[in-house]
């Protein structure tokens, strides 16, 4: 009975003053909802990219130039890292050297634009193999054909686009035959990729693709590859083909100590966990940024919770006369700060997943990214925890500071 007629009393002390009671939460309810609205476009992030890494297939094996970056700094030694050529392609071709391997194909990315008729546009230049890509990822040449070995070792300028590249460029004109201009050089038009949308890291409806080989003469000016994707003969002997990709190259390099590599490998669950790590250290860095707002807005309440004892000093008195104890005032005034900051959690969580929604919703109709909603259950519980943690935190010395205070003192207090 305590309790309930406790919790009547200090509900009924914060209606009276409603305004006051919602700027004093106000600094809660904008931490709680900047966290849920981190965590649930955090999560919905890590299972979009997570998911079109997927599409790589358990038995893909990516081959990156460089030693592996352990933090930001060591990501520009990667990209402008050599170690990769053509002799440690035809090494690992070799059968002798790396059994288990399907296929195989080095990627070149190119920076630039592509130009026909006076109409540019900036799509995803790739050096590729066709034949590799649309077997890996189940792409479609729906117009035309594609290239194969005898065109990547004739250097020949082709070229395979995507639907958003043909209309961009040729408007409702067949693009098939035609000649676009990459980098000063012509490349024919042979093949029109079914429309997809995103796969993996790119949209293959802005991509062009063109050999790896022609990419590397003509277009990129460098003798290395961006990146070597492998392909092994099932999921399960992907261990394996890590372990001879490993050995070929470090024979290859001279390389005795594993510290020492210059170039590193990954799986798709490499990947995976990979990607997993980082959106997770991202998302825990934003949440303890924004997590200083609930710090301010616990020391608000602080302050307007010491604010209304003296406000309500003659109140005081007047219970303590008929028989409250100090005990009574002190939960009364804790209540009051648990019920504002449990108000504030429920408000923010409110807030943040409405706020969650939208973004998903508008990144598919602005983006055209399918970015789903996701709810965050577990930084939904916790932030209403914390919250009322802060209320109970924050609200002791207001309480105590109320307990405090004489009857008769109180009573006489203009």
């Amino acid at each position: 009975m305590v309790l309930k007629y406790t919790f009547k009393t200090a509900t009924r002390a914060l209606i009276t003053h409603k305004v006051r009671s919602f700027l004093t939460i106000l600094g809660i309810v904008i931490g709680i909802a900047a966290i849920i609205l981190v965590s649930s476009v955090g999560e919905s992030a890590n299972n979009v990219i997570v998911g079109e890494l997927g599409g790589l297939g358990a038995e893909t094996v990516v081959i990156r130039p460089g030693k592996e970056p352990k933090g930001p700094t060591d990501i520009a030694e990667t990209l402008f890292s050599d170690s990769l050529k053509e002799r440690e392609l035809e090494a690992l071709k070799k059968k002798g050297n790396v059994p288990d391997i399907a296929d195989i194909s080095p990627e070149i990315l190119v920076p630039g634009s592509v130009s026909y008729a006076g109409e540019t546009y900036k799509p995803v230049i790739l050096g590729f193999s066709a034949d590799f890509m649309t077997d890996t990822l189940g792409l479609v040449v729906s117009e035309g054909a594609s290239f194969g070995e005898a065109e990547i070792r004739a250097r020949s300028k082709v070229a395979v686009i995507g639907r958003k590249v043909a209309v961009e460029l040729f408007g409702n004109n067949n693009p098939i035959g035609e000649q676009i201009q990459i980098k000063n050089n012509k490349f024919r038009v042979v093949g029109l990729f079914e429309k997809r949308g995103q796969v993996v890291f790119f949209d293959v409806d802005e991509l062009v693709l063109v050999p790896y080989s022609t990419a590397q003469t003509y277009l990129s000016g460098n003798d290395y590859y961006t990146q070597i994707i492998a392909r092994a003969v099932s999921p399960e002997k992907v261990d394996g083909v890590v372990y001879d990709i490993k050995r070929t190259l470090r024979d290859l390099h001279k390389i005795d100590d594993p510290e020492k590599d210059d170039f590193y490998v990954q799986t798709q669950q490499g990947l995976v966990e990979q990607v997993e790590s980082i959106i997770g250290v991202f998302t825990l860095f934003l949440s303890l940024v924004v997590a200083v707002s609930l710090v301010v807005g616990g020391v608000g309440i602080m302050n307007i919770m010491l604010v209304s004892v003296t406000e309500r000093t003659k109140e005081i008195g007047l219970r303590k006369a008929v028989g409250a104890t100090s005990k009574d005032i002190m939960l009364q005034f804790l209540t009051e700060a648990v019920i504002l900051t449990f108000a504030g959690g429920l408000i923010g969580v409110i807030i943040g997943v409405s706020l969650s929604f939208m973004v998903s919703v508008l990144a598919k109709l602005i983006a055209g990214f399918a970015l789903s909603f996701v709810f965050p259950i577990v930084p939904a519980l916790v932030g209403i925890f914390v919250s009322v943690l802060v209320g109970v935190v924050f609200g002791i010395y207001p309480a105590r500071e109320a307990s405090k205070k004489s009857p008769i003192e109180a009573l006489r207090y203009e």
